[in-house]
């Protein structure tokens, strides 16, 4: 079980180490690296290209403002892609959503929420749990920890009326 995680630039990397700790977690092996879809174009895609046989299962590519870095990937492999859009400056993020969730036909990106990195990683582990069923053994009782401290938080709320 492998996840690439492509990154447009090191400033993206507090975002995306929210991902690489979800994947950990659920024992996923992570290779991240940084590669521009605009300053290192050829390389982003020679990368692509050789994830399959790299060994890589599912690809997460997290950028921002122009966003184009998951699109990049998607068009040269057959591998799922995930991304993650990086808030920016400028519009706070919506031009990395708008630029990654508006991909042309035939090219499918999966798409998170605004620096919304843990659910990349999740979504990952889900995407593998297809083929590694024990990551669908470790998501439901991630689901039910989730559960189970809400219902904990709402006891300890009803406590103080």
């Amino acid at each position: 079980m492998k996840v690439a995680i492509v990154m447009g630039s090191d400033s993206d990397f507090p975002v995306v180490e929210r991902c690489i700790n979800i994947l950990k977690k659920f024992g996923v092996e992570v290779e991240a690296r940084v590669l521009s879809a605009h300053r290192t174009p050829h390389l982003a895609i020679e990368y692509a290209m050789a994830a399959e046989a790299n060994g890589i299962e599912v690809i997460i590519g997290a950028a921002g403002k122009a966003a184009h870095l998951p699109g990049v990937i998607a068009g040269v492999t057959v591998l799922p892609v995930i991304g993650i859009p990086i808030k920016s400056s400028t519009m706070d993020g919506l031009d990395s959503l708008l630029s990654i969730v508006q991909m042309p036909s035939g090219i499918p990106v999966a798409t998170v929420a605004i620096d919304g990195a843990e659910n990349a990683g999740l979504l990952a582990v889900q995407i593998l749990s297809v083929k590694y069923p024990e990551l669908r053994v470790k998501m439901k009782q991630y689901k039910k920890d989730m559960a189970d401290a809400v219902v904990e938080k709402d006891k300890a709320i009803q406590l103080k009326f």
